[in-house]
């Protein structure tokens, strides 16, 4: 008897050691709109929300338009477990891209697996000359960061999203400035933001406690944030870090009729320069014809930049600054080691510099002529 009750229980604890582990079920959230079922990583034990829209998509009519909120709800639970298309761009990181395409308004969200009080959110920006880019990058999926919070007691949920590129993000002139639609790829970041206000306490995450972060490009579009529309406050971070970049945009700022001859041209080359409305009739040229377009002349992708239009953008960044027209919250700001090497080994005319004055000069001739270098020490 002695005998057959050890066994069973030899039976059983050998069952027990033998059970494979329990596999967490998929997380889900309730957002405004809707639900979610995300996917569960045990590399971290984290969260992942991906593919997420903030946005409708901005495709025919919504094209160089500035992009309108969600007005959708739906029953059941939507899958946010794959990432979006990258927006369209055109520059080596986009290459390497699978899928692109206009549709693009979409956000990531990874959080902690283990429930705990709201946590800091940290929205992330991609760089890229603001003409390529994505945050399906692998590069930026936060997870790492995510979990080098945990390790050092401080956790947070981290955001990564995609904004319009290029001509698509950025297109001007008299035309675009009338309609109000300019700077879209800077609004497409901003409403990202308010949908994070209004989101991300259904994913762990505190509304008053979002810093935005960015690098190179990106963080030119966090300085853009810190004085938007004249520095007006609309509580939608608490936080700024910058990385390569400041509120001081490395192009000048233009107004509107700078870009008034590539506008042009670019009605030409689609054949809308005929039309009584040039810039409804570039909405409805097909994606592909559009594409080959900027193909064919880079420079009209590229070409368009951040404006100066009144509104988002009401001066140059060294003008707001020294007005204190911007956002008066925490900042941190810096460079990344030898990051400039990368760009002064692209220089069509090598230079041979060998001191202190030789670099300053070099600087300042890729600076607008109101940009002025200080030397400390």
């Amino acid at each position: 008897m002695k005998h057959s009750i050890l066994g069973i229980l030899l039976a059983l604890i050998t069952g027990a050691v033998s059970k494979p582990p329990l596999l967490k079920k998929p997380p889900t959230v309730q957002v405004k709109n809707g639900t979610y079922i995300g996917t569960h990583s045990n590399s971290y034990n984290q969260d992942f929300f991906l593919g997420i829209p903030y946005a409708q998509p901005p495709v025919r009519n919504l094209r160089f338009n500035t992009a309108q909120s969600l007005n959708t709800t739906w029953t059941g639970k939507k899958p946010a477990n794959s990432y979006s298309a990258a927006c369209i761009g055109y520059g080596t990181d986009n290459g390497v891209y699978k899928n692109t395409s206009e549709d693009c308004l979409y956000l990531n969200i990874v959080r902690p697996s283990e429930r705990r009080r709201k946590l800091l959110a940290l929205v992330w920006i991609h760089g890229g000359g603001l003409v390529e880019g994505s945050a399906i990058d692998q590069r930026y999926n936060l997870s790492f960061i995510v979990h080098q919070s945990e390790a050092i007691g401080k956790p947070i949920i981290g955001i990564s999203l995609n904004y319009r590129l290029g001509a698509l993000g950025f297109l001007n002139s008299d035309e675009v400035a009338k309609t109000g639609n300019t700077n879209l790829g800077f609004k497409d970041q901003r409403l990202a933001l308010r949908w994070v206000q209004e989101n991300i306490p259904a994913f762990g995450g505190d509304p008053e406690q979002v810093t935005i972060w960015g690098e190179s490009a990106g963080a030119f579009s966090v300085g853009a944030h810190l004085t938007a529309f004249g520095g007006r406050d609309d509580r939608l971070f608490r936080g700024a870090i910058m990385d390569s970049g400041n509120p001081v945009f490395y192009l000048p700022v233009f107004p509107a009729q700078y870009f008034q001859p590539s506008y042009e041209a670019l009605l030409r080359m689609t054949g809308c320069n005929n039309s009584a409305d040039g810039l409804q009739c570039l909405r409805q040229v097909p994606i592909a014809e559009l594409s080959k377009v900027f193909h064919a002349a880079p420079s009209l992708w590229s070409g368009f930049t951040p404006s100066k239009d009144g509104d988002f953008i009401q001066g140059s960044g060294s003008e707001l600054l020294s007005k204190g027209k911007f956002v008066h919250v925490t900042i941190l700001i810096g460079t990344n080691t030898d990051e400039g090497t990368y760009f002064a080994s692209k220089d069509p005319t090598p230079k041979n510099i060998s001191s202190d004055a030789e670099f300053i000069s070099y600087l300042q001739g890729t600076l607008s002529p109101k940009t002025r270098i200080c030397s400390f020490g």
